[in-house]
């Protein structure tokens, strides 16, 4: 048939499809978008619309961890295995077994129209990045990338969030008597309203604790278009919005929360028909699914590897030794969490922060928020199902009854959620929901769902925290400052192995050990750099743990902790040729060929995490990272300090990589505005993104 045979209606039909493609790039006009490079580096992206900022903000963050974008996105595509062989071969099985795509096509009409078009402006600057920089692909045909595979990487993402790596792995192992709880890093979120402060400024510390490198580590972009976006924050590779930080109005601050995320069901299977289970008084047969990968294994060769997945009515399925057992996550229900995050950056008063918040579409996370207006706000934020009181939902649960099957979420209201308590600040280091601010003001366990599995428990920051509101009546923006940056132990320790006994042993009694034991009695609790005693509290914890083969959960004995004491002095007379080593000399934060001391211990307020470096010494691998400290004037912009812990940009090359590390260290910040004209003004470099 020739074009000119087909009827005039059908002819223009086809060269509007034709031209989709050329009207979907036009519509970004990369020529309207600029990307403002500051001193810093950091990215202040304007266009006109949020698509376009959206492609701009894709772009810039690409030239300066492409390769980490990638990696992302590759994942969600399944197509890790190509880049990192064996290595990257799991996870893309784990992306089949969760079923992302199935997942996201299944709920992609429920998106907002508008900020799917968001989306597609971010998919189109990485795939004009792409384009433009070939040599940096890692892995061909991995572009264009859509936003299915947007979606995807962070269906995945947010269920690595909820442990669902770990629970997988425990699963394979046969370890399924309990819910996994496993402690996470954590982060602190500070807030305090004109009631608490100098009476002129709201305070908000954003200040989550995150691996300071990889997929998982802040990038810091501000964001701003003529439909009233205007934020600053962080964000992770792949994200098209600011994930916490502040705009013109109003801030909030993530950290982890703990309650029942997962739920494990296990399965009755038929005594003779294969793979087939009980439900309620009828037999089902599980689905198989075969997921296929293409791994490389040597010089860019590349096989095929097909491996099973099997799927019930409660989820995805797993067989160990024990039987067959599925699990299910909110994240396989709502992929909306992005465009929350969208809409909390939209939000201009705390009634507009609610309706984003009211999506419930963030499947965990605390928020810690304030704004201009002297509100506050604590919500233990998490995406919970309705669950029949009848059954413990703590532990595995029968997998033959439609009892125990998913009939919906809490809304919002039934969340635990604080409003402007009467003591003027809120707050969480990753502890209850129900110790969020002083004692009077604080809910109670009773009045929520106790299906809901919110842990009670407090940490080391938690209460060094409230040891040090307890000094205050009123906070300065130094005392606050003081606060974030407190360094100190509190003198009650909780952590998982008990060290509190080390401080009540008496050196006299114990010589071989007496001179390290003294050192660390001595020691002011302070993880601060040229403190002698944290470097051996470190290896003490680590001698324990090995001591110990439930890691705590049984106490050591005396023997124990001497033991562990001499294996401190042996370790640091080895390694430093002497008893009085400071944490700085023992603990660095490195990048490329620098490496500073570094103040910090795991949950002291400016929680460190280390990794063993080289000659004794250990580095930073996570912990405190990207800081944003605000204060909102009744009137005007907030005022806003940040520092992030390496610097802009993840290229070697870049003047970039590493010029925040002296800030950082110094515990100084940069100062920072959302007054666009300002930045222009200002600016290292403004450019399009072509």
């Amino acid at each position: 048939m020739s074009f000119r045979s087909i009827p005039p209606l059908m002819r223009l039909l086809l060269l509007f499809s034709a031209l989709l493609p050329f009207c979907s790039l036009a519509q970004f006009q990369p020529e309207q978008i600029e990307i403002m490079r500051d001193q810093w580096g950091v990215p202040h992206i304007y266009a006109p619309t949020d698509p376009q900022v959206a492609y701009g903000l894709a772009w810039a963050h690409a030239e300066d961890d492409f390769k980490t974008i990638q990696e992302t996105l590759l994942a969600a595509k399944q197509m890790l295995g190509r880049h990192l062989g064996k290595e990257g071969a799991p996870i893309d099985y784990v992306v089949g077994l969760l079923r992302c795509e199935e997942i996201v096509k299944a709920q992609w009409d429920q998106v907002d129209p508008a900020f799917m078009q968001l989306v597609e402006g971010y998919a189109a600057g990485a795939n004009a990045y792409a384009e433009h920089h070939p040599k940096e692909v890692l892995v061909k045909k991995a572009f264009p990338v859509t936003p299915l595979d947007i979606f995807k990487a962070y269906v995945l993402q947010l269920a690595v969030q909820d442990g669902a790596d770990r629970l997988i792995r425990r699963l394979f192992n046969g370890q399924v008597d309990t819910v996994d709880f496993e402690q996470q890093r954590g982060s602190n979120a500070f807030a305090m309203n004109r009631q608490k402060t100098d009476g002129q400024n709201v305070f908000l510390a954003v200040n989550s604790h995150q691996p300071l490198e990889g997929p998982a580590a802040w990038y810091e972009a501000h964001l701003v278009s003529d439909d009233g976006w205007n934020m600053m924050g962080g964000l992770f590779p792949g994200g098209p919005v600011v994930f916490h930080g502040t705009n013109e109005h109003l801030g909030w601050a993530h950290t982890v929360n703990y309650f029942d995320k997962r739920d494990v069901f296990q399965l009755e299977m038929h005594p003779t028909i294969e793979d087939t289970y009980r439900l309620d008084d009828e037999w089902v047969k599980l689905e198989k699914r075969r997921v296929k990968l293409k791994v490389k294994v040597f010089l860019g060769l590349k096989i095929n590897v097909k491996r099973d997945a099997y799927y019930s009515k409660y989820g995805p399925v797993i067989k160990n030794d024990k039987g067959y057992f599925a699990f299910h996550m909110a994240v396989f229900d709502e992929i909306r969490a992005i465009e929350q995050w969208y809409k909390m950056n939209k939000a201009q008063n705390l009634e507009q922060f609610k309706q984003a918040l009211s999506l419930v579409a963030i499947p965990s996370f605390n928020i810690v928020y304030a704004d201009r207006e002297n509100n506050l706000l604590y919500l233990g934020n998490g995406r919970i199902p309705y669950r029949d009181k009848r059954y413990d939902w703590s532990v595995t649960l029968p997998g033959n009854t439609t009892e125990t099957l998913r009939t919906g979420y809490h809304p919002l209201a039934d969340l635990p959620m604080l409003i402007n308590p009467s003591s003027g600040y809120i707050f969480n280091t990753n502890n209850s929901a129900f110790s969020a601010t002083a004692a009077h003001d604080n809910l109670k366990t009773g009045d929520f769902d106790p299906t809901m599995g919110f842990r009670e428990f407090e940490n080391n920051r938690s209460h060094r925290f409230m040891e040090l509101m307890e000094k205050y009546k009123q906070i300065s923006w130094q005392d606050f400052l003081d606060i974030k940056y407190d360094a100190r132990l509190p003198d009650s320790l909780l952590y998982n192995i008990d060290l509190n006994p080390v401080f009540q042993l008496d050196p006299s009694q114990d010589a071989a050990v007496a001179d390290v034991l003294t050192l660390i009695q001595n020691w002011d609790r302070q993880a601060k750099v040229d403190a002698v005693g944290p470097a051996h509290l470190l290896v003490l914890y680590g001698a324990l743990g090995r001591l110990s083969d439930r890691r705590g959960e049984e106490l050591l004995d005396k023997e124990q902790y001497i033991q562990g004491l001499g294996e401190v002095r042996t370790y640091m007379m080895k390694h430093f040729g002497k008893l009085d080593v400071t944490l700085g000399e023992f603990q660095k934060l490195v990048r490329g060929e620098r490496q500073l001391p570094v103040w910090g211990l795991p949950d002291v307020i400016t929680a460190m995490y280390s990794t063993a470096l080289a000659d004794g010494k250990v580095k930073v691998r996570a912990g405190e990272s990207y800081i944003m400290m605000v204060r909102y004037p009744k009137e005007g912009l907030p005022v806003i300090e940040t520092v992030n812990v390496y610097g802009a940009s993840s290229k070697p090359g870049s003047p970039h990589y590493d010029d925040q590390m002296d800030l950082f260290v110094a515990q100084e910040r940069k100062k920072m505005t959302l007054d666009i004209e300002a930045v222009r003004a200002s600016a290292r470099r403004v450019y399009h993104p072509r």
